[in-house]
């Protein structure tokens, strides 16, 4: 398999639209980023985030291996590519993470507490 679902890849904007922005990530694959899968909140206008023949990052939602066609997302990551000058890198998975587990990590310390008023 050449990606993966849950994989973070590099691909270029070539094309927006009012529903979402197209996204090719190579000369086979390519998906859209609806706009529910911008940001958390209400996006008024997209080319306030991104902008046609951009070089982004995007989070693999969902792959269709024969017609080579992605979901996509660049919510919770940092999808802008990082400035070499920089002395703090970013993760390219921003706040995923922290999405992704903050449940178990409640949880388990919900438990623990609860261990210990007994």
């Amino acid at each position: 398999m050449k990606y993966q679902k849950g994989e973070i890849v590099q691909g270029i904007v070539s094309g927006i639209e009012d529903y979402g922005f197209f996204v090719k990530v190579d000369k086979d694959y390519s998906g859209l980023v609806h706009i529910s899968e911008i940001v958390q909140g209400f996006v008024a206008d997209i080319n306030n985030y991104i902008k046609l023949d951009e070089v982004i990052y995007v989070h693999i939602l969902d792959i269709n291996k024969e017609t080579k066609q992605m979901k996509l997302s660049i919510k919770n990551i940092n999808y802008r590519i990082n400035d070499s000058n920089k002395k703090v890198k970013e993760s390219l998975k921003g706040f995923l993470p922290l999405e992704q587990n903050l449940d178990i990590w409640t949880n388990k310390t919900l438990e623990e507490l609860n261990i210990n008023e007994k």
